[in-house]
């Protein structure tokens, strides 16, 4: 079987899929992206286009936006707050090493440069899947307001 049979034949069962799974599938995806980087969400979405271009009657350009969407804006939420807690737990435990890679005033410029730019950071990050990952965990950390957090992600 050549390769260009064994993507049609992938294509042809996808098409086949309940599309409830495939919305599922999708926005797992995307979810997976945002806290797992080298997880590729993109390329699944754009796989989910080559679905939709066969012009299924059941899932088409509005089932496959809204749930990369949802999968992003989900996965990007788990990841703030995740950065709302670890830096808390990082000041308070104590481990191996902890004066080598934590340095509280290096973290706090850091933290007021992103307050500073915060939105322009937030926007610009939904663009490149390894620094969206770490971009959520900051504005986290930073407790930037979750509605405009979620506000700014939404309207990328």
């Amino acid at each position: 079987m050549t390769f260009h049979e064994t993507l049609l034949q992938i294509l042809n069962r996808f098409s086949e899929t309940n599309p409830i799974f495939l919305w599922l599938f999708f926005a797992f995806s995307n979810f997976a992206e945002n806290v797992f980087p080298p997880w590729p969400g993109d390329t699944v979405t754009a796989f989910g286009g080559f679905l939709v271009a066969r012009n299924l009657p059941a899932f088409g350009w509005i089932e496959l936006i809204t749930s990369t969407l949802i999968g992003n804006l989900f996965g990007a939420w788990v990841m703030y707050r995740f950065g709302r807690i670890f830096l808390d737990w990082a000041k308070k435990k104590e481990f191996p090493f902890k004066d080598s890679i934590y340095d509280e005033q290096s973290i706090e410029k850091t933290l007021a440069w992103f307050r500073k730019n915060s939105i322009l950071v937030v926007l610009f990050s939904r663009f490149s899947a390894g620094i969206r990952f770490f971009v959520s965990i900051v504005a986290g950390m930073v407790k930037m307001n979750p509605i405009l957090f979620l506000d700014v992600l939404a309207s990328r």
